[in-house]
Order: structure tokens, then sequence, then C-alpha cells
């Protein structure tokens, strides 16, 4: 085999092992990303929902003065 074709396909192999792993690191990143949206997510409906709940109805702000 002819050694600079070797050397091209190797040198290729290392630059495509590299984009493997870097790819990896991306994926696990976007995972994290959608577990944090979810948990933004069900946090905000939860706090809408307490300030709802808990909220002054109109003339209940000051009624006992």
């Amino acid at each position: 085999m002819d050694r600079e074709l070797l050397e091209r396909i190797t040198a290729r192999r290392a630059e495509l092992d590299e984009l493997e792993k870097q790819l990896a690191e991306v994926r696990a990143e976007l995972d994290e990303l959608a577990v944090a949206e979810k948990v933004l997510e069900r946090m905000s409906r939860q706090l809408a929902e307490e300030r709802a709940t808990f909220a002054p109805t109109p003339g209940q702000v000051g009624a006992g003065r």
C-alpha cells in the first residue's frame, strides 16, 4: 500500500475520531438542556398555580382597615 495514502487515511481517522468525541459532547449537552427546559417549564407552571391560588381576590386587600 502507498505509504502517503496510508498516512492520509490515518490522519483522517484521527480527525473523525475527534469529531466523534465532540459530537458525543454536544449530544450530552443537548440532553442536559432538554432536562433543564422541562424542569423550568414545570417550575413555571407550579409557580403560576401557586400565585393563582394565593392571589388576593378583589376586596381582600386592606379589607380589615
